[in-house]
């Protein structure tokens, strides 16, 4: 049966180029996997900048990978894209129970502690609630991840005291064990993100933003005044960020 959709002109465009261009067609699962982690990244950084050109440009990118993907698949014998949806769409109703099935809402981490249970007792072995993640995700964001699913059962502060207090702590314990603590300071700090309603990832992508606008401001300054970096002092670089922040206070 023809596919008229988007979706499909993109999936038939894909069977060509594996039929007439060297490159497509020697194209497989293992080697295209580079390329799809840089999609990726490059997606997440269009969006981070609410740039409709580019997220558009991205969105195309990864839809191309999307169609690889199936297209390898199908070539193989592996799945279709029917098999897909299929699987896409009894997920998606398993977790809202409460939109198709009349239940009450469920907690989202609960919904998924309960597939990963699933998973377990079909492979066999011991289940644990924290689970696996992708070994290549960003330590920020296994952090963020384990916590929530630590906090879908339970083991979690009522209330952002509670983090903020365990952070002091660990910033104490740092200052006489600065290499051996510093880790349990970020992870303390990812919790209070989490427990504030932000994403430990997204907040320190602002912070390091933030820095690079007032340094480079920073710079300009000093230029401006004949002060050269590197040999000034931290007192005179302090007097000129303090200017910046200033400067950003009026503004």
């Amino acid at each position: 049966m023809q596919d008229d959709t988007a979706f499909g002109a993109c999936l038939d465009l894909l069977r060509d180029l594996r039929r007439r261009c060297d490159w497509d067609r020697a194209q497989t699962r293992e080697t295209l996997r580079p390329y799809l982690r840089e999609e990726v990244a490059e997606l997440d950084e269009a969006l981070a900048a609410d740039d409709d050109e580019r997220i558009v440009a991205e969105l195309g990118d990864l839809l191309l990978h999307l169609c690889f993907q199936l297209v390898i698949a199908e070539e193989r014998g592996s799945f279709t894209l029917q098999d897909v949806a299929d699987i896409l769409t009894r997920k998606m109703r398993r977790r809202h129970p409460h939109l198709f099935a009349g239940e009450p809402k469920p907690v989202w981490e609960r919904v998924k502690a309960e597939e990963r249970r699933r998973e377990h007792a079909g492979r066999g072995g011991p289940f644990g609630h924290l689970g696996q993640l992708p070994p290549g995700l960003p330590e920020l964001e296994r952090a963020f991840r384990f916590q929530e699913r630590a906090a879908a059962v339970g083991f979690d502060w009522d209330d952002l005291a509670g983090p903020l207090a365990k952070l002091e702590e660990e910033v104490r314990e740092t200052r006489e064990h600065p290499q051996a603590e510093i880790g349990d300071v970020l992870f303390a700090a990812v919790n209070v993100a989490r427990k504030a309603g932000v994403h430990p990832s997204t907040a320190l992508r602002h912070a390091t933003d933030k820095f690079v606008r007032r340094f480079q401001a920073l710079e300009r300054k000093a230029e401006e005044r004949g002060v050269e970096l590197g040999r000034a002092d931290l007192a005179a670089l302090d007097r000129l960020w303090d200017e910046v922040k200033a400067g950003e206070a009026t503004t």
